[in-house]
């Protein structure tokens, strides 16, 4: 979608996989509890500087959902980062800390989780968070008060059990060593029924309007459990049209920072801070496996040899990002197989070569659909289509607005093929991999692989951590072996941040922190 998923959407292992070699072109060959009660770190020694204020933060696309059980762009999650957190949340450097939980413990056979929690902790309307708060949050999201699994993450619940007022056990069908990253879930009030127009969770800020194609505003949570935050009274995200509507609102002074393209970057001018990070989602040439010709997968490869992701990254991002031939993030660095980096390095005439082979030897033409208001990828389809052209193929560019870009070709999988970026929504490999089960929901790539679905499975039971790691590493082969897309790159995210303001936090997810930035007296 996006940046992430989305910028990006928002979110997907066997035994060794034997892979194909391809010439120049093709694949390259715990069981004790623990605890935490740790708190999260507070924002830097100068925030005693900070002197509350209004911040305005310049967004390209509109939220999708305010309900966040709902929410499936990344943008949508970065801004609702700031209204809810779960029993636990990511910080700054990648960690899970207690948030609505004030400690937690696995059991030593992972089958069940416990958590207290925090003393005297809120809902933005003012109600302490109880057990059954915990449980009708946890619930709802799985789908096991009736309705359907609203977040897929937690589909391996079994039930949620109210220990005591503040105590609640999360029991799982099976082992799970990595399930805590899928408890960042939102808590919320239980029964409550309007979080789609107005939100209510713990987080730093609450909700305070949505005026549709024109700006989401927040105030300041004057209740949030952690004293020293947030800085601000109150941020405004402001929903602008496209890239030169936001360029004109930062030259203007009436948007104080906002995640930017290289192309405005080098237009901004003096007044500025500019901080660059990874967007922690992979950009991709998606591509519908179950769409003629690219249900074969010789023809995936060929389309995988015929581009150059260097260009790529040279021409569209200036060097700006790390290459990626893989759908998990370079930061997750245990999980990410680098190895598969160069898999697929440009070939035309072994592109071409594969194309005979499946019965296309003069080639033929497809449509990448890609949304209009993300330049990096309309711009980065433009590349392909030069590249594609010398193989043989012949590539158009459909331009769609993002709303219909989500609905025809992440919901529908209306498409043949597609550029967009991918995130993942906890820090887990299975955030990035799980899209590529047969049967998963978000597999919008079609992608279906009995072995890939066997290695996943095999890792997600796995208690050994090297042994899950490398189980890991090896659904990324198979994905590579069959070309399920043609992974490009981790583009550079560029923040700019009006000079008077700091505090800026980058994420190893896509999220926008708001709780930490000030205005410098």
């Amino acid at each position: 979608m996006k940046k992430n998923f989305i910028r990006k959407i928002a979110s997907a292992v066997l035994a060794a996989a034997v892979l194909l070699p391809l010439a120049a072109c093709g694949p390259g060959g715990e069981a004790s509890s623990s605890s935490s009660s740790a708190a999260p770190t507070s924002s830097s020694a100068q925030s005693s500087q900070a002197s509350g204020g209004e911040f305005v933060f310049g967004m390209q696309t509109q939220p999708d959902h305010l309900d966040p059980f709902l929410a499936a762009t990344a943008d949508t999650r970065s801004i609702l980062f700031n209204i809810f957190e779960g029993l636990v949340k990511p910080d700054k450097d990648g960690n899970l800390i207690p948030a609505v939980a004030q400690s937690y413990e696995m059991s030593k056979d992972a089958t069940s989780y416990t958590f207290h929690i925090r003393k005297g902790i809120q809902f933005q309307n003012g109600n302490p968070v109880t057990a059954d708060d915990v449980k009708y949050s946890l619930d709802t999201a799985a789908g096991l008060s009736g309705g359907k699994v609203l977040v897929a993450d937690l589909a391996k619940m079994k039930s949620v059990e109210i220990k005591d007022a503040s105590t609640v056990v999360v029991h799982l069908k099976q082992a799970d060593y990595e399930f805590l990253p899928y408890l960042t879930s939102a808590i919320v009030p239980k029964g409550y029924t309007e979080q789609d127009t107005h939100p209510i969770g713990t987080g730093p800020f609450e909700f305070e309007s949505y005026s549709p194609q024109q700006s989401l505003v927040l105030k300041k949570n004057p209740d949030y459990w952690q004293k020293d935050l947030p800085k601000l009274d109150k941020v405004t995200f402001k929903l602008e049209s496209d890239s030169n509507a936001l360029l004109m609102d930062l030259q203007g002074g009436s948007v104080d920072g906002a995640s930017i393209a290289n192309n405005v970057a080098s237009q901004i001018g003096s007044g500025f801070q500019l901080i660059q990070a990874n967007s922690n989602s992979v950009q991709m040439l998606g591509l519908n496996n179950s769409r003629k010709p690219f249900d074969d997968v010789k023809v995936r490869r060929a389309v995988s040899c015929a581009l150059n992701p260097d260009e790529i990254i040279s021409t569209v991002n200036f060097g700006k990002a790390v290459r990626a031939g893989t759908p998990v993030i370079p930061g997750l660095k245990k999980y990410f197989d680098d190895s598969l980096t160069h898999a697929y390095d440009q070939n035309t005439q072994k592109a071409k070569q594969l194309l005979s082979e499946a019965g296309y030897p003069n080639g033929f033409s497809m449509a990448i659909t890609v949304p209009s208001n993300y330049t990096v990828h309309v711009d980065t389809a433009q590349v392909m289509v030069s590249e594609l052209k010398k193989a043989g193929v012949t590539a158009t560019i459909k331009q769609v607005d993002f709303a219909t870009w989500l609905s025809g070709v992440y919901t529908q999988r209306n498409y043949e093929a597609t550029v967009i970026s991918v995130d993942g929504t906890t820090l887990s490999p299975r955030s990035y991999l799980g899209r590529y089960l047969s049967d998963a929901s978000n597999n919008f790539v079609n992608y279906k692989s009995p072995e890939f679905d066997s290695v996943y499975k095999q890792a997600e039971n796995e208690p050994d951590e090297d042994k899950r790691v490398e189980l890991y590493k090896q659904a990324q082969e198979i994905l590579s072996k069959d070309a399920a897309s043609v992974y490009i790159q981790d583009i550079a995210n560029l923040n700019v941040l009006r000079d008077e303001f700091s505090g800026f936090t980058p994420y190893p997810l896509y999220v926008f922190d708001a709780s930490t930035i000030y205005r410098a007296k």
